[in-house]
C-alpha cells in the first residue's frame, strides 16, 4: 500500500482538525472531506487541496480509511456503511450509543479484517502514556474533568461527552472487573446530566472517584493515582505529571520527564499506522465498547434519580 487515502466524515469543531492533520501527514492523501454543510466542506477541501462531499458514500472506492466525526447518534450507521464497504474507521468517542451497536461493528470489522479504532484521545496524551513506566498496583484513583458550557455534543450527557475519557483510562490502568457503581448527577442547562460524580469499585479492591462537569467556569482535567508505594498527580491540559514517594518521615517529589506533543496528531498517526500494518490499535473497538458499557451504566444510574435544576 503506497499512500493511504483517508476521508473525514464530519468537519465541524473536531473534524476540521482531523482534516488539517491528515493533510500534513507523509504517506497520506486526504482524499475527501464530507459534511452536511456543503460550504464548510468546500472551504476545507479548498484549504487542504482535497475534494468536498455532502454524501459520505460517494467517497467509497476512493478511500482506504475514514475518520467518523459526526454526532454520536450517527456513529453506528456511518461506521457500519464504511466497514461494509471495506473501509477501516476511526470513530470519535463514544463508539456508539448502545453496546449492541458496538458489538455489531466489532463483528463486522473482524469479519472484514479491518481496523476499528475509537477516538479516546487522552490515551495519546504524553503524560498518560508516561504512567505505564511507573510500576505498582493502583489502589485509589481520583479524576476531575471540569469545564465551561459549550454548545456541542448536546445529544449526550456529560458522562458520555467527557467522563468517558477517564473511564477508558481507568479501565486500562486497573484491569479488573467493575463490581459496583454509585452515581449522582444534575441537569442544569440541558435535558441530560451536566454534572456527574461516580464511585466505581473493582474486584481487585481498587476504587475510583470521578467527577465531570460541563457547567464549571474554570477548566480542570486532572487525575490522581494512589499506588502501593507512591502517589501520582497528572494534569492532562499541561501534559505534566509528578510522582510523590515516602522517604523516611517525609514526602519527596519528582517530575516525570515528558515530551509534549499534540495528542490528536499522535492518535491519527497511530490509526494510519494500524491501517498500513494491520496492528491492533491502542484503543480498539473492544476498549471503546468496554468504556461505553460502564458509561451507560453510570448514565442509567443517574437518570434514575436525576435532580433537575433547569
Amino acid at each position: 500500500m503506497d499512500k493511504i487515502r483517508v476521508g473525514v466524515i464530519g468537519v465541524g469543531h473536531l473534524g476540521k482538525h482531523h482534516a488539517r492533520i491528515y493533510s500534513e501527514m507523509a504517506g497520506v492523501e486526504l482524499a475527501g472531506v464530507c459534511d452536511i454543510n456543503p460550504r464548510l466542506a468546500g472551504k476545507l477541501a479548498k484549504k487542504y487541496r482535497s475534494t468536498a462531499y455532502s454524501d459520505y458514500k460517494k467517497m467509497f472506492g476512493g478511500i482506504d480509511c475514514a475518520s467518523v466525526v459526526v454526532p454520536t447518534e450517527l456513529h453506528y450507521q456511518v461506521a457500519k456503511d464504511c466497514l461494509s464497504s471495506g473501509i477501516s474507521v476511526l470513530i470519535e468517542k463514544p463508539i456508539t450509543k448502545t453496546v449492541a451497536e458496538a458489538e455489531e461493528l466489532l463483528s463486522l470489522a473482524k469479519e472484514r479484517g479491518l481496523i476499528l479504532q475509537v477516538g479516546h484521545i487522552e490515551r495519546f496524551n504524553a503524560a498518560v502514556m508516561a504512567l505505564d513506566e511507573i510500576p505498582g498496583k493502583v489502589r485509589f484513583i481520583e479524576c476531575h474533568r471540569l469545564g465551561p458550557f459549550k454548545k456541542r455534543a448536546l445529544d449526550v450527557g456529560v458522562v458520555l461527552d467527557l467522563m468517558i475519557h477517564d473511564i477508558d483510562i481507568i479501565l486500562g490502568l486497573v484491569r479488573s472487573e467493575v463490581v459496583s457503581v454509585d452515581a449522582v448527577g444534575v441537569n442544569i442547562l440541558t435535558p441530560h446530566e451536566d454534572l456527574a460524580n461516580v464511585r466505581i469499585r473493582f474486584a481487585n479492591g481498587a476504587v475510583a472517584n470521578l467527577t465531570a462537569s460541563r457547567v464549571t467556569k474554570d477548566e480542570m482535567r486532572k487525575i490522581r493515582l494512589f499506588k502501593e508505594d507512591c502517589y501520582i498527580s497528572l494534569d492532562y491540559i499541561k501534559q505534566a505529571a509528578a510522582v510523590y514517594r515516602k522517604s523516611g518521615n517525609k514526602i519527596t517529589a519528582r517530575m516525570i520527564n515528558i515530551r509534549k506533543e499534540e495528542p490528536l496528531k499522535k492518535e491519527l498517526g497511530a490509526f494510519i499506522n494500524c491501517v498500513r500494518t494491520r496492528e491492533r490499535p491502542l484503543v480498539s473497538g473492544e476498549e471503546g465498547r468496554d468504556a461505553l458499557k460502564i458509561a451507560l451504566q453510570i448514565a442509567d444510574a443517574i437518570r434514575g434519580n436525576l435532580s433537575t435544576h433547569a
